[in-house]
């Protein structure tokens, strides 16, 4: 029995008219022989969780900088939180549960070190040849520069969702916008849980106009949150939230920015990030011979010497591109051999 065939029925008998049922994929840019056992959304999935651009997540900062203490969270532990999230309104809403992980996990992997501090300053340095953005690189990672340049050879689904999970995008799928919707439930919350731990935020300055309507707690807003996006959703061809959530969502969001995003002791080490990566794309892009590995590949091959630069340092970790700076501009002290 092939079992592969038996879960695409499945879809089919149990899932949501408005899934994407596995059996209706659009397919991959090169054709592959399907498995025997995984849908093609389960493969896809498979192939984000082995990829080297997701074990690299780990230590890739969300917001606070190289945090000493061990519960601030990275760029790996919201990716997962957003697969939670997005895993559990696409199975209340009968979605295709396979599809909706696979974006998730693979959502940020195009993510610079630093956080928004690195991608601004990616974005900036390069300008002039289009600038940077975080959910193109994702795209660039799967499609380009996984496997030695080959890249995952993933599904239009999942692909079309990696690149539209940002607010300025419109998924096609469904299940691509419940990830972009969970994406913003994540970050809003754990980072009010990360700047109340780095003693930027107590509880009660959360106004209250938000805490009425989400909860006083991390658990509470999620599922608060949740239980919106399910009740308000259900039966329909679109992901919506009641107007009185989404309008808390939405100020907390704007009072994160306001009072950590964008506060002083944030920005103070933020300001440090961004040169950094300045000068090391400014430092790669003059001198592309230093590159190593499959970015020397991608030269080779006539890839423009910006773009494997914004390459090179995207896929860094935080540590990595510490390193890197102090090797290059950091004088070391001399020693007699």
């Amino acid at each position: 029995m092939e079992l592969r065939k038996m879960q695409e029925e499945q879809e089919v008998q149990y899932l949501s008219p408005f899934a994407t049922k596995s059996k209706d994929s659009k397919g991959r840019e090169r054709k592959e022989e399907d498995c025997e056992v995984r849908t093609v959304f389960q493969r896809d999935r498979d192939r984000i969780l082995h990829a080297k651009a997701f074990r690299r997540m780990k230590h890739k900062t969300q917001v606070f900088l190289s945090p000493e203490g061990d519960h601030y969270r990275t760029r790996l532990t919201h990716t997962l939180e957003v697969s939670q999230i997005a895993r559990s309104i696409s199975r209340a809403l009968s979605l295709n549960e396979d599809l909706t992980e696979a974006i998730a996990l693979g959502h940020d992997l195009g993510h610079t070190p630093f956080g928004h501090a690195g991608e601004r300053s990616l974005d900036h340095a390069c300008k002039i040849h289009g600038g940077f953005a975080h959910n193109e690189q994702s795209l660039r990672v799967v499609e380009c520069l996984e496997k030695d340049g080959l890249g995952l050879n993933l599904t239009w689904e999942v692909c079309d969702g990696i690149l539209g999970h940002r607010t300025s995008c419109n998924p096609m799928t469904m299940e691509g916008k419940v990830v972009q919707l969970s994406d913003k439930i994540a970050y809003t919350n754990h980072d009010v849980d990360d700047a109340i731990r780095a003693g930027l935020l107590s509880r009660s300055d959360i106004p209250k106009e938000f805490t009425d309507v989400l909860g006083y707690s991390q658990s509470q807003r999620i599922g608060v949150m949740i239980r919106d996006v399910i009740e308000n959703s259900y039966g329909k061809p679109e992901i919506l939230m009641s107007d009185d959530v989404r309008g808390s969502l939405q100020g907390l969001r704007k009072f994160m920015f306001r009072e950590v995003y964008n506060s002083e002791t944030v920005g103070r080490e933020q300001k440090k990030a961004e040169d950094m990566i300045e000068k090391l794309y400014a430092h790669y892009e003059a001198h592309p011979e230093m590159m190593e590995g499959e970015f020397r590949i991608l030269l080779e091959n006539g890839t423009p010497t910006w773009r494997v630069a914004c390459d090179y340092i995207a896929c860094m970790t935080d540590r990595f591109a510490v390193s890197k700076f102090s090797e290059l501009f950091i004088p070391k002290g001399w020693e007699k051999v």
